[in-house]
């Protein structure tokens, strides 16, 4: 069998085996592992420049120095304005498995949805989301020396194929697809612009994909929970790249949860509120995208806190830096997390 790399390098000839690869996943189990505590690493948003760049083997060696379970990276591998080229998606691969344990790689607004701006190449974001999934998604394992087989909603390679699920100790763990730039929902009055090559029935087709995305994405959620109460498990992470509007809960003059800007994420808080409330253990939603360590409890506001849904934001751009999250049942707090500052960056 090919490995990664090489299938990487094979873009070109990928459709051939995604049928297969397609059918064979729907015989993958998720791996469980009997771990009673646990750590794993978080980090994303990174790199953005040539500088950062050089930052990457201090992290990577890092993390490989802590032994932790696995790694999840939370999106955006370049800048917001820098080129959506081949090599880009490539290149992260390559960076991805220099990691001993699994890594696995959850999607951005940078891979494809702002790649339309002219200063990212001016590209069709459903063509790079396509060409994101048949080269970082055609294969069921994780990233890195040693791989997580994952689950994955779509066949691999084709659609959905990112939104991805595994188990570990006493946690069920998904990847999903929900990027910034508004998850990818173009307003009425926000598609032509001069700094993009966006014509109106591209953002028209932006908006049915958003949507269709959207119901997979809360689906992909409620079988996710589905799955952590059929076996009795105390944990649930969610793990997406974009700030969803609730960084601002206690301003007065507005909520920035219901600004237009953010009404993509809007289905998918509602659903992620009502699982949580109906679970009883702990849920922790982890994402990137504004580039601040943060941890608070954002939902719903503050007369109706859910007190069993944490968030978690990573480190990002121009910090290298990752988070460790120990998950040790025996304590009263499920998940405990510690910013990890990296020694020279």
């Amino acid at each position: 069998m090919m490995d990664r790399r090489r299938k990487v390098a094979a873009v070109g000839v990928v459709s051939a085996w995604i049928v297969l690869a397609g059918v064979m996943a729907g015989f993958a189990h998720d791996r469980d592992d009997d771990d009673d505590t646990f750590t794993f690493a978080l980090w994303g948003d990174t790199p953005y420049s040539a500088v950062e760049a050089t930052k990457i083997n201090a992290l990577v060696a890092d993390i490989n120095a802590a032994h932790v379970a696995f790694s999840v990276y939370d999106g955006d591998i370049k800048s917001g304005s820098s080129l959506c080229t081949d090599d880009q998606y490539t290149a992260a691969a390559v960076r991805f498995d220099t990691f001993r344990s699994p890594m696995v790689y959850v999607p951005g607004d940078n891979e494809w949805t702002d790649c339309h701006r002219i200063n990212n190449g001016g590209y069709n974001a459903l063509e790079r989301l396509s060409f994101l999934r048949q080269t970082l998604f055609a294969d069921e394992r994780s990233f890195g020396q040693r791989t997580l087989r994952l689950r994955h909603q779509g066949p691999l390679g084709g659609e959905y194929a990112e939104n991805t699920r595994w188990t570990y100790g006493d946690v069920v763990f998904l990847g999903l697809n929900i990027p910034g730039s508004n998850n990818n929902k173009v307003g009425t009055t926000d598609c032509i612009s001069s700094k993009s090559v966006r014509t109106q029935a591209d953002c028209d087709a932006d908006n049915v994909e958003y949507a269709a995305r959207d119901a997979a994405n809360i689906q992909w959620l409620h079988d996710g929970f589905a799955l952590a109460r059929s076996r009795h498990l105390h944990g649930l992470v969610l793990v997406l790249q974009a700030d969803m509007g609730f960084d601002l809960p206690e301003t007065e003059t507005f909520n920035e949860r219901a600004q237009p800007q953010f009404e993509g994420y809007t289905a998918f808080l509602n659903a992620l509120v009502a699982e949580t409330q109906a679970f009883d253990g702990q849920v922790v939603l982890v994402h990137g995208d504004t580039h601040f360590f943060k941890m608070d409890k954002p939902l719903v506001d503050q007369a109706h806190l859910v007190p069993n849904l944490t968030r978690l934001e990573t480190f990002g751009s121009p910090n290298v830096h990752w988070v460790k999250v120990t998950v040790d049942p025996r304590s009263r707090n499920l998940f405990r997390f510690e910013p990890m500052i990296v020694p020279g960056n």
